[in-house]
């Protein structure tokens, strides 16, 4: 069965403009979630001295902080605790002393440290110049890569997957952390190749069908790669419902996001970046 993509180009030009709307809208009005990362809190290494008190009793017991606890190396676990936003030196140390009056003597400290708002903003900024390295180094491959119409669709493309997701994280709420910028630079990664391969199916086809109208042969070609397309969107997704089910609280996030993004990454190959080169004349262009 032969599906026709071109027939809704429109659509999904509409579709794209509405969420990209959607997501400078929700990063005006409701920004990102920072992290302990980025916002600033406390992190500490500890050791239960007893098996009976689990991660799950852990965190229980913090829950009005709202702790992020990950089990790490010899049974340690890390415990990660925002902090209030302006939070005095006094402040801090206070929520120090009442992490430390819930869990007494149940546990012991490897380690405790206090990520300030200074330092938060610094690995802010950090963060932020590695998208933007990213994407500079992405944009100088597209021009390298390719001419005409085919560096149009991929530099549009990966402009619209840079809003998306981090459009995404603001109107999902998920916590945005250096974990993140990992997540974002990975799935336009996924994405950015998603679109070489279908780029050079098409390309192949111009070669072969020398008559066969544009609308038609993007067509064919998108239909030609939706095998090779399926197949590692699945495998990839299945591979994070994995990691959400039995990767823990620390991982979910992570899951979700890359999940968004493989799905992101395809959406945009087939109906962005292909449909674009429809308004082009592609057998005169050489890349």
């Amino acid at each position: 069965m032969k599906l026709h993509f071109m027939k809704y180009r429109k659509i999904s030009y509409w579709v794209s403009g509405v969420l990209v709307a959607l997501s400078i809208v929700s990063l005006f009005v409701r920004g990102l979630n920072y992290g302990i990362d980025f916002s600033g809190g406390i992190s500490m290494e500890v050791t239960p001295t007893t098996a009976e008190y689990t991660i799950d009793k852990m965190r229980i017991d913090l829950a009005e902080f709202k702790p992020e606890l990950q089990m790490v190396d010899n049974d340690s676990i890390l415990v990660r605790v925002g902090l209030p936003k302006g939070a005095t030196d006094a402040a801090q140390n206070e929520r120090v002393r009442q992490i430390k009056d819930i869990m007494g003597e149940r546990v012991s400290y490897s380690q405790v440290q206090i990520v300030g708002p200074k330092i938060g903003g610094e690995l802010v900024r950090g963060g932020i110049l590695a998208i933007l390295v990213s994407f500079v180094l992405m944009s100088v491959y597209i021009w390298i890569r390719y001419r005409g119409g085919y560096a149009v669709g991929s530099f549009v493309s990966l402009v619209l997957d840079f809003i998306l997701m981090f459009g995404f994280f603001s109107v999902a709420g998920l916590e945005f952390n250096q974990t993140s910028i990992a997540v974002i630079l990975m799935g336009i990664g996924y994405s950015i190749n998603d679109k070489v391969v279908n780029y050079d199916r098409i390309d192949e086809n111009i070669k072969k069908y020398h008559k066969m109208p544009m609308n038609d042969l993007i067509d064919l070609s998108i239909n030609e790669m939706m095998r090779r397309t399926i197949m590692t969107s699945i495998s990839t997704i299945l591979a994070m419902v994995g990691l959400y089910v039995f990767g823990g609280l620390m991982l979910q996030d992570f899951a979700i996001a890359m999940t968004f993004a493989i799905v992101m990454g395809t959406a945009t190959s087939i109906y962005i970046s292909n449909v674009i080169l429809y308004h082009f004349n592609l057998r005169d262009t050489k890349y």
